[in-house]
């Protein structure tokens, strides 16, 4: 099995189009992931604004295919699922913790993980927010791209924006 290490480096860096980005509006904006490849990319018509690696939905917790829009929008939405418990001094107490699965130990509260830059796109809760890009799915369905490509997809989409998932890409 290869290393996370290995994997990462086998995906391109991200690709902004300098000369599209400017023109590139919550208005005209849409996105496109592709699973296959783990790629994200903003859109201005057909052509590609920026085209960025991305961690999608492992098998446990897989990302949906199909056609979606952004429903919401948080610079700073912590996850109501994921997180930590904590004491009440604000140290961890247990890390890496599903409230699906997981009781807090006495004396301790929830701290959903954080996860900048949120875009919503489907009612189960899953978006595209800033994260963790090993380079292969990871995520527990949505979403992550590296920060400071989550911090341009969230400033180029809206409320309505279209997001549409592919497993692979035309």
């Amino acid at each position: 099995m290869k290393s996370a290490a290995e994997l990462i480096h086998k995906q391109a860096p991200p690709v902004v189009a300098s000369d599209l980005i400017d023109k590139t509006t919550p208005e005209n904006s849409r996105i496109v992931l592709i699973l296959a490849t783990q790629r994200a990319c903003l859109m201005l018509g057909e052509q590609v604004c920026i085209d960025s690696p991305m961690s999608s939905g492992k098998r446990t917790g897989p990302t949906p295919t199909g056609t979606f829009a952004i429903l919401e929008k948080e610079k700073d939405h912590r996850s109501g699922t994921y997180g930590d418990f904590v004491d009440r001094n604000g140290r961890v107490v247990r890390s890496g913790i599903s409230m699906k699965v997981d009781s807090a130990p006495s004396g301790t509260h929830f701290v959903g993980k954080a996860m900048k830059y949120f875009c919503r796109f489907d009612e189960s809760g899953r978006g595209i927010y800033a994260g963790i890009v090993p380079g292969y799915p990871s995520s527990h369905g949505g979403v992550r791209l590296p920060e400071e490509i989550a911090k341009v997809f969230y400033a180029k989409v809206k409320v309505g924006t279209p997001v549409e998932i592919r497993e692979k890409g035309d």
